[in-house]
């Protein structure tokens, strides 16, 4: 996944640079600012004196010491002041700066945390808003793997609004009567029922030959009349269905977008991309499945058919499937808002590997 939230401690954090939300003097603090300098030693403090601070929006680079990165990037985002004093354009710069740092000394992946949504009284839903929308337009067009660190439940949290909706839907997909069912997603989103619809039994092998062939399995008086009429094995693996990678593909070309753009929407690497369209045996993960369902705007039903052709399902028995139904019944297809949602719930993030 190029962007992926995770839940962990920055200093600890393998990456090629972490980010350590400063102050303007660059010469250590609280919070996060303290805590990296401390995992860092006293090195990281005494190079950051060589550096005369840094403008609020703007980053610095030092070594990363102690530190499992190579790299630690200094940034000062802005203290709150009820939003009318530039504040988003200054964050939105801490990020970009930070960024084009990393890039410019080949950096592959990056770890930030949620800038300014500490002591510094930025909203959390408006600084989480301000860190996916800059992160994943500099990832639009560059190749890195960035991480957004968060330290415990209490530091990140989807707005209760959405949250109490997402719970409430959950809890009715589990009500057993039918009826209710069905009237819930009819009014959720005009659909007629959360699934596709269970298909009507296919006759087992329509197109073989002018044979009489059973038309299920629970016709034939026997089974050795069933054997007698079955086409042989070559016969039947000829008639194989599509598969995953066939059909993502083929969606690809009928929406008519680019492979980096299918990719990218899906959050998911450039390289796995490249094994699915390269290896025709290559077996996805149902996260990854389900990512590329969601790039590519498809329908419910659209969704259950891709998912079986890598062998899964979408199941009201499993917490992430509502969620991600949820969010299609919403109409909303953007793969990182679904993601907030998981990780609110603790549930694997789309495009995971």
């Amino acid at each position: 996944m190029p962007f992926e939230l995770v839940r962990n401690d920055i200093t600890r954090m393998r990456v090629d640079a972490i980010v350590n939300a400063a102050n303007c003097s660059l010469l250590g603090g609280g919070g996060v600012d303290g805590a990296i300098h401390r995992a860092a030693g006293p090195g990281l403090l005494k190079e950051c004196r060589t550096l005369g601070g840094c403008p609020t929006g703007e980053a610095r680079i030092t070594g990363g010491y102690d530190l499992p990165s190579r790299y630690v990037i200094h940034t000062p985002g802005p203290v709150w002041q009820g939003g009318g004093h530039g504040e988003k354009e200054l964050l939105t710069s801490c990020y970009l700066s930070s960024l084009r740092l990393a890039a410019a000394h080949r950096c592959e992946s990056v770890a930030f945390p949620l800038i300014s949504a500490g002591v510094y009284g930025y909203p959390r839903d408006q600084a989480l808003r301000v860190a996916a929308d800059t992160i994943l337009g500099f990832l639009s067009d560059h190749d890195m793997l960035v991480y957004l660190v968060i330290y415990d439940r209490t530091a990140y949290a989807i707005s209760q609004n959405l949250y109490a909706s997402i719970r409430a839907f959950i809890d009715d997909a589990e009500i057993p009567a039918d009826y209710e069912k069905t009237e819930f997603y009819r009014r959720a989103g005009n659909v007629s029922l959360p699934l596709a619809a269970p298909k009507e039994r296919k006759t087992l092998f329509p197109k073989l030959g002018k044979k009489a062939h059973p038309q299920s399995v629970e016709e034939p008086d026997s089974w050795t009349e069933f054997s007698a009429s079955a086409p042989s094995l070559n016969e039947y693996l000829r008639e194989q269905d599509e598969g995953f990678r066939d059909m993502l593909l083929r969606k690809i070309d009928e929406t008519g977008i680019t492979d980096a753009v299918c990719y990218k929407r899906a959050n998911v690497d450039r390289k796995l991309f490249n094994k699915i369209k390269n290896q025709p045996d290559y077996r996805a993960g149902k996260s990854t499945v389900l990512a590329f369902a969601v790039a590519l705007r498809l329908s419910l039903p659209e969704i259950q058919e891709m998912l079986g052709k890598a062998g899964f399902s979408l199941s009201h028995s499993s917490k992430a499937d509502l969620i991600v139904e949820y969010f299609v019944l919403q109409g909303n297809y953007n793969v990182f808002e679904i993601n907030e949602a998981l990780f609110s719930f603790d549930q694997k993030l789309l495009g995971s590997a």
